[in-house]
Order: C-alpha cells, then sequence, then structure tokens
C-alpha cells in the first residue's frame, strides 16, 4: 500500500453545509490544495444543464456541480476514480 502525503499548510477549509450549527460538534471540513476546476467535455454546453466539474488535488479527485460550486463536492481517491473511468462505457 502506497501512502501519499498532501501539504495542507495553505488549504482553505470550508465548513460542510451537513454540519450542525452552535456547538460545533458535528462539524466536517473539507479543503482541496491547488485544486484546478474543469468542466467535463461531456457537459452540455447550450444549456449548461448538466455541468460536473472535476480537480485533481494530490492523491484524491474532487468532483462538483460548476451550477453551485459551493455547495457539496464529492472526493474519490485517484485509483477509485480511475477504475471508475474505465468502466463507463462498459
Amino acid at each position: 500500500m502506497t501512502v501519499s502525503i498532501v501539504d495542507l499548510s495553505g488549504a482553505v477549509w470550508r465548513k460542510s453545509g451537513r454540519s450542525g450549527g452552535g456547538s460545533n460538534a458535528a462539524c466536517v471540513e473539507v479543503a482541496f490544495v491547488d485544486a484546478v476546476w474543469r468542466k467535463s467535455s461531456r457537459s452540455n454546453g447550450a444549456s449548461n444543464a448538466n455541468c460536473v466539474e472535476v480537480a485533481f488535488a494530490g492523491p484524491a479527485v474532487a468532483v462538483r456541480d460548476s451550477k453551485n460550486p459551493a455547495a457539496a463536492t464529492l472526493a474519490f481517491p485517484a485509483v477509485q476514480w480511475s477504475f471508475f473511468l474505465r468502466h463507463l462505457g462498459s
């Protein structure tokens, strides 16, 4: 098993919209360092109805809705993202 090290010293953290209020007892924060988002070439360019953006950040791949980038972001290990892409057309 390979362990990846990611430098988070310059990370900008964002609290999840699903985190609890007040006491901060159930908080989750997410950060992607130097993530450069790009829109999928499969997104519908005319109406922007089905837009997906992806960013590669160290050992993770992040996916978000380009119409609402401040909303939830999904993150996957890069190896699982590669597996997903290989099996899209299967």
